[in-house]
């Protein structure tokens, strides 16, 4: 067991998936002399060469169209878009040849392309650099979109992805980049939590709370928070965006009565939506209250000196639980 940061746990990933696979390929703007701008690949090219990790042009859809034909050809590339909001020049690539190439080829060839995303706010950047661009994906049919939340994930889950015939977008939370953690190196890939499972990240009776990425950690210490005060929380981690593994949420719902959904992105027709909907048309019977979305606000990105009231913390999860549980909050007034 090693205790690596989650862009320690990603490396170790990557120097895996090459070692493992001579298929396997990285592209990306500036990760092998420079090692990547968050120094994620860093040491890959020294020991791999620059025939398997390739620093690109700043073109984001030649590096998707590259590895389009790539993976027509049975290679295994990895792309790295620098930061999430330098995704959409891709975006074409990506929902009209990555996403189709499949069912387009009845079958005959398959994408085993994995798109990592730094995503997310909270480390003092403008647009561009802090944006949650996952609903885009999510809503595009031939995509599977995951994100860790801590190294362990994040070390299994991008060499599960790598390993996957099917495109992978990997998105990951940046500004938890340097949390540190238990890696097992050694881990069973066929032992591990399936690629698109979600897993109960702490036990609670109350109330469910769901989140994903750099959220789950401000879900964890929410759920902190609330148990001083008597108050029980179910914490889901999502990690799967699509597809979604609904068995845990459900079950814990059914238990619980009360749904709370917490992310990054913009509220409208963000994934907390559709989780909503979802819950509520299969557990209708057994919710006692509304679902509760506790998002960013639908806004571009602000300045740096106004994200922190931006993305959603311990305070305002908090005030979306009292919202579920029907106590004193927000929108209904802070006195009985």
């Amino acid at each position: 067991m090693s205790k690596l940061t989650l862009t320690q746990a990603i490396n170790a990933g990557l120097r895996r998936a090459l070692e493992d696979d001579p298929k396997v390929l990285l592209l990306g703007e500036d990760i092998g002399t420079l090692g990547g701008v968050f120094r994620v690949t860093d040491g890959l090219m020294k020991d791999f060469g620059s025939h398997r990790v390739i620093d690109t042009p700043l073109a984001e859809s030649g590096i998707i169209g590259t590895a389009v034909g790539l993976a027509y050809r049975g290679f295994r590339p990895v792309c790295e878009i620098q930061f999430d909001g330098f995704i959409y020049p891709g975006f074409d690539q990506i929902v009209s040849q990555v996403a189709k190439m499949h069912v387009r080829t009845q079958g005959k060839v398959r994408m085993p392309l994995t798109i990592r995303v730094p995503f997310g706010g909270g480390i003092g950047s403008p647009e561009h650099h802090s944006e949650s661009p996952e609903a885009y994906f999510i809503h595009t049919s031939g995509l599977r979109v995951v994100s860790p939340s801590n190294p362990q994930d994040a070390y299994t889950m991008l060499r599960q992805a790598i390993a996957c015939d099917d495109p992978v977008l990997y998105f990951e939370p940046k500004r938890r980049y340097h949390a540190k953690g238990d890696v097992d190196l050694d881990a069973d890939l066929a032992a591990a939590p399936a690629l698109d499972s979600a897993r109960v990240a702490a036990a609670g009776a109350d109330v469910t709370l769901v989140a994903y990425g750099a959220m789950l950690k401000t879900a964890l210490d929410a759920a902190s928070a609330a148990a001083a005060e008597g108050t029980s929380i179910d914490v889901i981690d999502l990690r799967s965006l699509s597809p979604i593994d609904y068995g845990p949420l459900m079950e814990s719902v059914r238990r619980t009565g009360r749904l709370v959904i917490a992310h990054e992105a913009s509220q409208t027709l963000g994934l907390g939506a559709e989780i909503a909907a979802t819950i509520t048309e299969r557990c209708f019977n057994y919710l006692e209250a509304a679902p509760v979305r506790v998002t960013g606000f639908d806004v571009p990105y602000p300045p740096s000196k106004l994200e922190k009231h931006h993305l959603p913390d311990l305070d305002r999860i908090l005030d979306g639980v009292d919202r579920a549980l029907g106590r004193p909050n927000s929108q209904t007034g802070m006195e009985d």
